[in-house]
Parts: C-alpha cells; structure tokens; sequence
C-alpha cells in the first residue's frame, strides 16, 4: 500500500512538472523575416528588428513586416557576419536615435572587416545623419566571431562585445587589439576617461574587459547594473560572465572547452589566478544566443531569472538566481525545433524570441 502510494505522488510530480514546462505558449507575432538578428521595442509599440544580410524592418505590434529601413550602410554579410545587435538610445523618446553593430568591410578597401558600430535619427522608414562611431580594430579577412551586442550602462556609457575573429585568439590576451574584447564608449563614440585602460602604454583605451572568445548575449542586471554575458566556447565551454572593469575572462589561456574534431586541450586548462571564473557554463555547448532578464510578474515564480536562447540547442534556458549565483537551470521549450537568436523582454512583460531562418519568426512566450 504504501509503494502504491509513493508510486502515485512520484507520478503526480512527474507530471507536475511535465505540465509546468508545458505551459509556456509560443505564440507568432511575425514572420517572413529572413535570419533576424536582433529586436528592439519602440515607444509607440512597433518593433525594429535587423536581418543578418543587412536589412532593418519595422514591424508593426499586430505582426505586419514593413519595407526595409532606407539609410543602413552597407554590411559584409557572411559566414557569421551582417547586420547584428539594435537598441535604442535611452533618450529615444527626445532624439529618436537608434545604434546598431554590423561587420565592415575596410573603409580603406583593403581585404580586412571588423565589428562597427553605427547610429543615426529615425524618421518615418528612414535613418538619417547616419555616421560610424565605433570600428574594432585592426581589421582582419575573416568571417568568424564578430560578437555583437550593445548594451546602455546606466551612465549611457555604452558596451560593445567583440568577437576574437576565430584565427585571431591569442589576440584576446593583449591590450594592443580590440579581438576578444568587451569595450566601453560614449554614445558618440569618444572614449570614456574613466576606462580601465586609458593612458597605459600599448593599450587601447576603449577596452573594459579581455579574454573573450565570441560574446553572443549581453544585459544589465536590473538590480545592480553590472553587466552580464554568455559566449560561445569552442567544443564545449559556453560560458555566462559577470562583467567587470578591467578583468580578465581567461580566453584562450583556460577554458571548458576543447579544441574542434580533435577534442584537444586548449590552453592551460580551466583555471588559472587573475582570471575570472564563469557564473555558469554548458559542456556540451548549447550555442548560447540573446540574454535577458525578467522583470515582470507575467510567469509565476520567475522573476529576478536569467533567460538564454540557444541556437545549436534549439531552446531557451532559464538561469534561477541568488544574487551572483545560478542555482538552477531550466530549460524550455524543448522540441521547439528552431534556432533562437535573440531574447527580450517586451513592454508587455512578455518574453520575446526571434528564430534564426530564412523565414525568421518574432514569437511572444505566453503561459
């Protein structure tokens, strides 16, 4: 009687949790989108979304797809390059400006591309007075790791994630490139006193953070304001960051990762003093993608967490947090079959992903 018993709770608790995960509703506010890349909410509720061949659309709160965006200078789409991160200004509602980052070809035509960064007035479905305030450097032929998020600091310093460009790691170790780095700017573009960096001898001075390998999600904490990133490992070793001034991140020096076919060891192995350890990280990777806070009361229980897409995983992650710590992981949406590339949470209190394809999805996660 009493296994009969127990048997019964165990089933009642399976399927209790069973039904929990079920309850999450993607539901489709827009499609059509060829390999979304990024989404930013407008005040007037309309979204801006940028596709990765290097177009931006307006999409209406009903789901309508709008004609691409006039003024986008132009991208080197490829590989993992294009048209990347978009958010607006926190004083869009006064000036209407929007930044996005995208990988460029050289100005100067050599054969090299980097990340750049880019802001210009919105008016109607036009950017205007465009102009580049951000190119990392140096340039470098490749069509890998190009990062990129931008995230506002709470002073309006604004964060750039940068890839280390694939063949150049080892560049991620050494102050004199911006390969592998995280770096902090005006939002004009000049460069913060204050960065950790600035007036050191062969370093350059917009760098806040080094030994990165690709960051693909970045917010701040809506509690402290620091910043906070996932990227991607190599073969295995994807990796959540609390990002700090000056610190050092350990790519390639250590990791949880190996090396890619060969499973080698890459570097000296996962620790090393005057590196910083992750929060958390997947071995297996699971491609981590968009990061977002939850600050809403819209799912029960969950807010204060950490929500990660994931594109090779096909899912999203919910990271319960105490303080600094993850002290659990969630994943859901399993079987949701589609690659995410970004997370957001809407004006509305609801999680938002957008699905890498060719025919890319906006999809709102209901209960």
């Amino acid at each position: 009687m009493r296994l009969k018993f127990l048997l019964t709770i165990a089933v009642f608790a399976f399927g209790a949790v069973h039904a929990h995960a079920q309850a999450l509703k993607p539901v489709t506010v827009a499609s059509g989108l060829r390999n979304p890349w990024s989404l930013a909410f407008l005040p007037d509720g309309r979204m801006l979304v940028t596709e990765k061949a290097g177009t931006m659309r307006l999409v209406s709160a009903d789901g309508r797809v709008g004609e691409p965006v006039q003024g986008v200078p132009r991208v080197e789409s490829g590989g993992q390059g294009g048209l990347l991160d978009v958010v607006l200004d926190p004083k869009f509602a006064d000036n209407a400006l929007v930044y996005w980052s995208f990988s460029e070809a050289d100005p100067e035509g050599g054969r090299g591309n980097s990340t750049a960064v880019a802001r210009g007035r919105l008016d109607g479905n036009a950017l205007r007075e465009v102009r580049v305030i951000f190119r990392q450097a140096p340039k470098f032929a490749s069509s890998a790791h190009f990062g990129s998020r931008l995230v506002f600091a709470r002073d309006g310093r604004l964060f750039v994630t940068l890839g280390d460009r694939f063949l150049r790691r080892d560049d991620a170790q050494t102050l004199d490139t911006d390969h592998g780095k995280i770096v902090r700017i005006e939002s004009d573009g000049r460069i913060p006193a204050d960065n950790p960096f600035v007036g050191r001898a062969g370093a350059r001075p917009e760098i806040w953070s080094l030994g990165h390998r690709n960051v693909q999600g970045a917010a701040l904490h809506p509690v402290t304001g620091e910043l906070w990133a996932d990227e991607h490992g190599p073969q295995g070793g994807d990796e959540l960051n609390l990002v700090e001034r000056g610190k050092n991140y350990g790519w390639p020096v250590i990791t949880y990762g190996a090396e890619y076919g060969s499973g080698a060891k890459i570097g000296e192995g996962t620790a090393k003093a005057g590196m910083e350890q992750p929060l958390t990280y997947w071995v297996p990777s699971i491609a981590t993608s968009g990061l977002a806070f939850l600050t809403s009361d819209r799912y029960p229980g969950w807010k204060g967490s950490a929500f990660i897409g994931a594109l090779k995983a096909q899912l999203l992650v919910r990271l319960e947090l105490d303080g600094r710590k993850v002290v659990r992981e969630e994943r859901l949406l399993q079987g949701f079959g589609e690659r995410i590339r970004d997370v957001r949470q809407g004006p509305d209190g609801w999680l938002y992903l957008l699905t890498d394809s060719p025919n890319g999805r906006i999809v709102r996660v209901e209960r």
